[in-house]
Order: structure tokens, then C-alpha cells, then sequence
């Protein structure tokens, strides 16, 4: 096999329903494609026959490295797995096994590349997932934006075609709680868009379940946001100042109305205001703190059982 200039990346988890159609509409894009490209398929510990089928892939054709882990690490180590086994010597294409992320997209990405550009991210015209869905998608990037210091792509996901000195600095970053995009994003060079209208699932549910989703937003508010240390500082601030107006209106009316509020509510009002700002407080520098204890283990981000390229084990 040619020394690959391209390397298509895929996460797979449980896709055994969409693993024969992702594998038809690669082939035929390594077919037409003047290109050396390997695909890099990432088993994330799967239940049902998507090792097997990877396994065999790799075996039979190969432009095919399978990449097997121990377990099922999450969509984003998954992915990290895979960008850290490629070989592509130009750049990386990352997209979704569900074919949500049309691979025959790779010529339009790579002209872009050629022009210039270290990165070319997909831009989400438009999805076909459910509208409650579709709104939270929806403002949590604009959120993200908002408060985010690194500025990350409206509404851009995984998605992305990615040059190999990119791909090296990601390499580097040894972070245990990942958001890709957003690292992409901090990494810098030279960046651009590219619109497409994102497809729906080829076969088979989500594996993004409500409470991977909200980690995912977690880490990339977390991580590429001061916000909510500042939000803290900010809503301190404000409960002092309540605090003292409530304190400076008791006074007056003891000092001119003789009126001083009684009674259990101002006392209950009082004790749940600071409750509340000290409970959330801790609740945030929790979120910190956990990230520093996760990333001081100094674990592997990911452990891979199996890995198969060029017909052997390796």
C-alpha cells in the first residue's frame, strides 16, 4: 500500500446496522479518489458485531486499520484513539460512523486544504434530529460562544478535514477531559468553514445518550470558558449587595418607623439566598476540582486491545 496522504478517521459504537453502508460509500470514494487514502475505523468497545466486522475489514482490505480498545471510552477518546493511529501524511478526515458526515465531502474539504487552509470544518446548515433536540444543539453553541475564550465555530461539530502539523499539536495535548472542537479551535493556523446540510442517521438510534450530551457541553464550557469562576465572583457580589440593602432597609425602619420586619420568612429568605449561592459555588468549583483530579491520575486517555493494519496484529 502507498504511504497514505489521507487518513479517514470513524468512531464506532455498536453501528453494526450502518457498518455495510459506511464501508460501500468509502470504497467508492477511495475508488474515484486520486488520492492514498487509509481509513482508521475505532471500535469503542461495541456489544454487538462491529469489532468483529473491523477485525475482518482490516484483514481482507489493506487501505483498512482497525483499532480495537478495551472498552467503551467515550466518543471523544474514541476519536482521539483514532487521530493519534493515523498515518496520513497530509491530513486527517474525521467523521461519524452513523454517515451523518458525508464522506464524499473529502475532495470539496480538500480543495480548501490546498488553498491554504490548516483546518476546513463542516458547518451544520442544517440536521434532521428532532426540534427539541435541535434547539438545544442550537443555543448551547451560541452560549459556548458567548463565553467561550477561544472562539469556536457556530454550530461545527467533529466533523473536519485537518492538516497533519494540526494533528501533530493535538497529539500533544495530554488533556483527560477532551472537547475536540474546541481544541481544534485553540490549536490556531489557519481555519475556514464549509456549509453542508447534515444528514439523518443511516440506520439505527443515537449512541449519544442526554447524559454523554451534557458532559460533552460540560467540558466544553469548562474547559474553554472562565465564565462560570467569574459567574461566582459575580453572584457573590450581588447576594452582599442584597444582603445589605435588606440589612440598611431593617435599620432605617428601627431608627424612624419603629417597623422591623418579623418573624420566620426574612430569616428563611435569608439562610436560602446564601444556601443557595454557597451550594452553587461549590457545585462549580466541584467541576473544576474534579478535572484536576482526573488529569493528576496521569492515566492513558484510552487503552487499545487490538490493533490491525496491513493484514497483521500489531
Amino acid at each position: 500500500m502507498k504511504i497514505p496522504q489521507i487518513s479517514i478517521v470513524a468512531p464506532l459504537y455498536n453501528e453494526s446496522e450502518t457498518f455495510p453502508m459506511l464501508v460501500e460509500r468509502i470504497n467508492a470514494l477511495m475508488d474515484s479518489s486520486p488520492l492514498a487514502i487509509e481509513v482508521v475505523l475505532i471500535d469503542d468497545g461495541s456489544k454487538d458485531d462491529t469489532a468483529m466486522r473491523i477485525r475482518q475489514l482490516a484483514l481482507t482490505d489493506e487501505r483498512y486499520h482497525g483499532v480495537l480498545l478495551s472498552r467503551n471510552h467515550g466518543h471523544q477518546l474514541a476519536l482521539t484513539a483514532g487521530i493519534a493511529c493515523a498515518k496520513g501524511t497530509e491530513a486527517l478526515f474525521v467523521i461519524d460512523g452513523d454517515l451523518q458526515d458525508p464522506p464524499e465531502l473529502l475532495p470539496e474539504f480538500y480543495k480548501l486544504l490546498k488553498e491554504g487552509n490548516d483546518v476546513v470544518y463542516a458547518v451544520r446548515r442544517k440536521r434532521k434530529e428532532g426540534w427539541l433536540k435541535r434547539t438545544g444543539y442550537y443555543l448551547f453553541y451560541r452560549l459556548l460562544r458567548s463565553v467561550s475564550y477561544v472562539e469556536i465555530p457556530l454550530d461545527s461539530g467533529d466533523f473536519a478535514l485537518i492538516s497533519r502539523r494540526v494533528v501533530d499539536v493535538l497529539n500533544k495535548m495530554p488533556e483527560e477531559s477532551r472537547y475536540l472542537r474546541g481544541m481544534r479551535s485553540w490549536v490556531g493556523f489557519k481555519q475556514t468553514g464549509f456549509e453542508y446540510e447534515r444528514d439523518a442517521r443511516a440506520a439505527g438510534e443515537s449512541k449519544y445518550s442526554l447524559k454523554q450530551l451534557l458532559g460533552l457541553a460540560y467540558n466544553g464550557i469548562f474547559n474553554f470558558s472562565e465564565f462560570p469562576i467569574k459567574f461566582m465572583s459575580r453572584t457573590g457580589v450581588l447576594a452582599i449587595l442584597i444582603s445589605l440593602i435588606y440589612f440598611i432597609t431593617v435599620v432605617i425602619k428601627k431608627l424612624f418607623f419603629v417597623q422591623v420586619v418579623e418573624g420566620f420568612t426574612a430569616l428563611l429568605f435569608v439562610i436560602i439566598l446564601f444556601s443557595g449561592v454557597q451550594l452553587l459555588a461549590l457545585g462549580i468549583i466541584g467541576e473544576y476540582v474534579l478535572r484536576i483530579f482526573f488529569q493528576s491520575k496521569g492515566r492513558p486517555l484510552y487503552i487499545v486491545k487490538e490493533e490491525i493494519i496491513n493484514r497483521e496484529y500489531i
